[in-house]
C-alpha cells in the first residue's frame, strides 16, 4: 500500500524520482524518501522526511546528483510515520538502500536473530530486516545478495534495492505486491503502478510472483528467486499521461466522478449484439454450454468492489436464475470454505492487486474452481491469476476513494449477468429490455450530474451530523451500503447501512432528529414497502434524505434520478450519494483525495 518509484540512465534522476512520487502519492502519504547514486560518483545519498512528498522535496538539496536512484511514499504498517521509519533504508555501512511496500511476517523473529549478531535497527520498520540482510550477504553478485534474502523472509514483497558497489544496476523482486517495469529508450524505470511511468514511457513489462529482475541502462532481464531465467515482452499500456492529470478540476474525486458517463460508454463499447439480444464478452471464453452448467456464483471483492458485488450477484439472479452471492474476500480466504466445482468464482478489484482478493483467487484456483476476474488495470496480478474476465476499461482512477470504477463495475455485472441470462431462459424481449436500459446510461448519469449544485446545498445541511444512517431494501440495500462506506471514507462522519427491512429488528432505537437518514427508494414492486420505512421514521422525528425516481412526501428531500430498468436502477443511484460524500468533506474541509489512514490498492492483509 505504499508507491515505488525507480529510474536508471542518464537523466538527472532526483526531479524525475520527484514527480512520479506526486504520481504515486494515492498510494501511501504519510512519509516519503528519495536515495540516487551515479557509476561515476559511487556512493549513496538519502534523503527522507515525514508528511508528504512535497514536504520530501523542499528537503532536497541543489546538489543531490546521480543518475540512479530509488524512491519511496510510503503508508505506515510497522511504525508510526517519522524521518526514521519512512523508506528508502540504509545499511550500516552506507552501501545498501531498499524500498519496499508489503509486510514481512517473520520480521520480529529475523531482527532478534540479527540483533543477537550485533545489529544495530534505526527504525520500526520490517522492511530494515530485509536491508541488513542483503547487507550481511557474502554472496559476490547483487542479484544473489537480493535472492538469498528474499529467500528468507516470509510475507509480501515488492522491493527495489541499490547497492553502492554496484551503480550500474537497479534490482527487484515481487511476491504479493506489485512491481513494474518501465522500458525506455537507454533508460529503464520501475515503479509500483504504472500512474509513475506513463510520462516517460509506454513500453511495460509487470513481474510475476516469485520473480525478480536487474535494471541497466540499456538492458533488463528477469528470472526467478531460484535463477530461472525467464522470458518478459514488454507490453503497451492504453493510458495516457493526461488520464492522470485533473484536467481543471479541484480534486480527482470530482473529475472522476464527473467521467463517469464516459467511462460507461467505454465498458459497453463493442459488447452489445443486438442481433441475438446480448453480449460478446471475449475474455469470458465460456460457451453457451459451459454457461449453462454453472450452478452458482459466488463472488468476491474488498470494499467498494464487494459492494459491487453485491449488486452484481442480485443482477445474476434476477436475469440468470442462478443462485448468487457476494462475500468479502477477506473473510472468505480464511473460512475452508466448500468449494464446487459446479460454481463459478468472480473476483472483483479496481487495481487488480488488492491483495484478500489476489490470496483467495490463488486459494480457489490451488482447489481446482473456476475463476473470472474483473477489473480495471490490464496485466494486473489477478487478471493474469483469473482463468479469464471482464476489463471495465473506467481510465485511471486516483483519488483513494471509488467512484467511477465502483460505477463501470457495477455495469460490468450487468453485462455477464445478461450474458448468463441469455444462454439460459432470458427472453429474447427482455434481452433487448436490458440492453435499451444500458445504452441509456451516460446520459441518464450526465442527468444526474447536472443536479450538483442541489446536492452541494444538501451535503452543507447534513455536514453537522455526527451520524447517518443509509437504508435500502433488496436492489436499493447495496447502494446503501456503497454510499455509507463513501461518506465514512472521505468526510470521516460515521454511518452505517441497514437494510431497510430491518429498522424494526433494532435500529429504530436510534432515529431521533439529530440522526439523519438517507433512504434509497426505486420506483420498483416494494416502492410501497420502502415508503413504510419512511412512515416509521417519520414517526419517531426523524430526518430523511430520499433518494427516488419520484419526490417522496414523507422525505424531508429528495434527489429525484431518471429511472431506468428495475435491475439497472442501482447503477444510478449511488452516483448522487458520491457527490453527497464529496460536498460534505469539501464542507468540513477534508483532504478528499488522500482520506486520513487509508491508501488506494490495499496490497497488504
Amino acid at each position: 500500500m505504499c508507491g515505488i518509484v525507480g529510474y536508471i540512465g542518464k537523466r538527472d534522476v532526483a526531479p524525475l524520482l520527484l514527480e512520479g512520487l506526486q504520481r504515486l502519492e494515492y498510494r501511501g502519504y504519510d512519509s516519503a524518501g528519495i536515495v540516487v547514486t551515479s557509476p561515476k560518483a559511487p556512493g549513496l545519498k538519502m534523503v527522507k522526511a515525514k508528511g508528504r512528498v512535497r514536504d520530501l522535496e523542499a528537503k532536497v538539496p541543489a546538489r543531490f546528483k546521480g543518475t540512479t536512484g530509488i524512491a519511496h511514499t510510503r503508508w505506515a504498517t510497522h511504525g508510526a510515520p517519522s524521518d526514521i521509519n519512512a523508506h528508502p533504508h540504509m545499511s550500516a555501512d552506507n552501501k545498501v538502500a531498499v524500498v519496499h511496500n508489503g509486510i514481512i511476517d517473520n520480521a520480529a523473529e529475523l531482527r532478534r536473530k540479527l540483533e543477537a549478531d550485533g545489529v544495530e535497527f534505526l527504525s520500526e520498520t520490517d522492511t530494515e530486516v530485509l536491508t541488513h540482510l542483503i547487507a550481511r550477504s557474502t554472496a559476490e553478485k547483487l542479484e544473489d545478495k537480493v535472492r538469498q534474502a528474499v529467500r528468507v523472509i516470509e510475507g509480501t514483497y515488492g522491493i527495489a534495492v541499490l547497492h553502492a558497489d554496484f551503480p550500474d544496476r537497479i534490482v527487484v523482486a515481487r511476491n504479493g505486491s506489485p512491481v513494474v517495469l518501465g522500458i525506455g529508450e537507454k533508460e529503464m524505470f520501475v515503479a509500483s503502478d504504472i500512474a509513475a511511468l506513463v510520462t516517460h514511457t509506454r513500453q511495460i513489462v509487470t513481474l510475476d510472483d516469485g520473480e525478480m529482475a536487474t535494471l541497466k541502462a540499456d538492458d533488463f532481464r528477469t528470472y526467478t528467486t531460484e535463477g530461472t531465467r525467464t522470458t518478459a515482452e514488454p507490453t503497451t499500456v492504453e493510458w495516457e499521461a493526461e488520464s492522470y492529470d485533473m484536467g481543471g478540476h479541484d480534486t480527482y474525486m470530482h473529475k472522476e466522478i464527473f467521467e463517469q458517463a464516459d467511462a460507461v460508454d467505454r465498458v459497453l463499447r463493442g459488447r452489445i449484439d443486438d442481433r441475438f439480444s446480448t453480449v460478446h464478452l471475449g475474455g469470458l471464453n465460456l460457451d453457451a454450454r459451459e454457461a449453462r452448467q454453472i450452478r452458482r456464483v459466488k463472488i468476491l471483492g474488498c470494499g467498494t468492489s464487494y459492494h459491487a458485488g453485491m449488486i452484481g450477484a442480485q443482477m445474476i439472479e434476477e436475469l440468470a436464475r442462478i443462485p448468487a452471492d457476494a462475500e468479502p474476500a477477506s473473510e472468505f480466504r480464511y473460512r475452508n470454505a466448500v468449494v464446487d466445482p459446479d460454481t463459478l468464482y468472480v473476483a472483483v478489484s479496481q487495481s487488480g492487486e488488492t491483495y484478500d482478493v489476489l490470496a483467495a483467487v490463488q486459494e480457489l484456483k490451488r482447489k481446482g474452481a473456476r475463476v473470472f476476474g474483473i477489473v480495471n488495470v490490464v496485466g494486473s496480478a489477478i487478471a493474469r491469476e483469473a482463468d479469464a474476465g471482464i476489463y471495465v476499461h473506467a481510465g485511471p482512477e486516483v483519488c483513494v476513494v471509488s467512484t467511477k470504477c465502483f460505477t463501470n463495475t457495477t455495469v460490468a455485472f450487468a453485462l455477464l449477468a445478461l450474458h448468463l441470462g441469455r444462454t439460459r431462459d432470458l427472453s429474447v424481449r427482455d434481452g433487448k429490455r436490458i440492453i435499451e436500459g444500458l445504452r441509456r446510461l451516460p446520459d441518464q448519469i450526465t442527468e444526474i450530474l447536472k443536479q450538483e449544485e442541489k446536492v452541494k446545498e444538501l451535503a452543507e445541511l447534513y455536514a453537522d451530523a455526527r451520524s447517518m444512517l443509509f437504508i435500502g431494501r433488496v436492489r436499493g440495500y447495496p447502494v446503501a451500503r456503497e454510499a455509507s462506506l463513501k461518506l465514512k471514507e472521505v468526510s470521516y462522519i460515521h454511518a452505517e447501512a441497514y437494510p431497510a427491512s430491518e429498522l424494526k429488528h433494532g435500529p429504530l432505537a436510534l432515529i431521533e432528529p439529530a440522526l439523519p437518514t438517507v433512504a434509497i427508494v426505486p420506483d420498483d414492486d416494494l416502492l410501497e414497502k420502502n415508503r413504510a420505512a419512511l412512515e416509521e421514521i417519520k414517526a419517531r422525528s426523524g430526518k430523511i434524505l430520499a433518494v427516488a425516481h419520484q419526490h417522496q412526501e414523507k422525505a424531508d428531500q429528495t434527489i429525484v434520478v431518471p429511472k431506468n430498468e428495475d435491475e439497472l436502477d442501482p447503477i444510478l443511484m449511488g452516483i448522487p450519494l458520491q457527490l453527497l460524500a464529496y460536498h460534505t468533506a469539501k464542507a468540513l474541509g477534508r483532504d478528499i483525495d488522500k482520506p486520513r489512514n487509508l491508501a488506494k490498492s490495499v496490497t497488504v492483509e
